[in-house]
């Protein structure tokens, strides 16, 4: 019983560092997207994208999402295997980010996923290595319904009142 609640705790725990990171490139929340990483994590989005340094990927996205008005990303169909202070997950990921071209309102969907490789350290998982996969995408003008002004891309967001985590304080 006790190995089980162990593999239940760590999947619990990369389940939730996987939506931390959505979180952190939504709310361009760079320090705890940095947060979810181990220090010498290695990030491979592509080389058109970015390939390096794990921590380092999270300032380029959030550089990247300043120049968009809207983003957000979900995450599903998380799997996880475990190998004692190891584990390698995949999750499939849909991002929507809209921005301004010219007069034109667009609209981007990506839909792919993160295969990761993670390990325990110090008794903290971490990101070791990500590889995004973009399985396809989309750009397309949009009309939205109505102008959305509650949602915030920083701290100021409602949620940051709601979410007492010290780990985002």
């Amino acid at each position: 019983m006790d190995g089980e609640l162990e593999a239940l705790t760590a999947r619990q725990a990369i389940t939730d560092l996987i939506y931390r990171y959505c979180r952190s490139v939504d709310r361009l929340d760079v320090r705890l997207g940095h947060s979810i990483w181990h220090e010498d994590g290695i990030a491979d989005y592509g080389a058109d994208v970015y390939q390096g340094d794990g921590r380092g990927v999270i300032d380029h996205i959030c550089v990247q999402h300043l120049h968009t008005l809207h983003h957000s990303h979900q995450v599903s169909n998380i799997l996880i295997d475990l190998d004692g202070d190891r584990a390698g997950s995949e999750a499939y990921v849909t991002a929507a980010l809209r921005a301004r071209r010219g007069e034109q309102l667009i609209q981007m969907m990506i839909w792919g996923r993160y295969v990761d490789r993670w390990s325990r350290r110090g008794g903290r998982w971490g990101l070791d290595h990500r590889l995004a996969i973009r399985d396809f995408d989309e750009i397309r003008e949009v009309t939205p319904l109505r102008n959305h002004l509650v949602g915030r891309r920083d701290r100021s967001d409602p949620s940051y009142a709601a979410l007492t985590n010290t780990r985002e304080t």
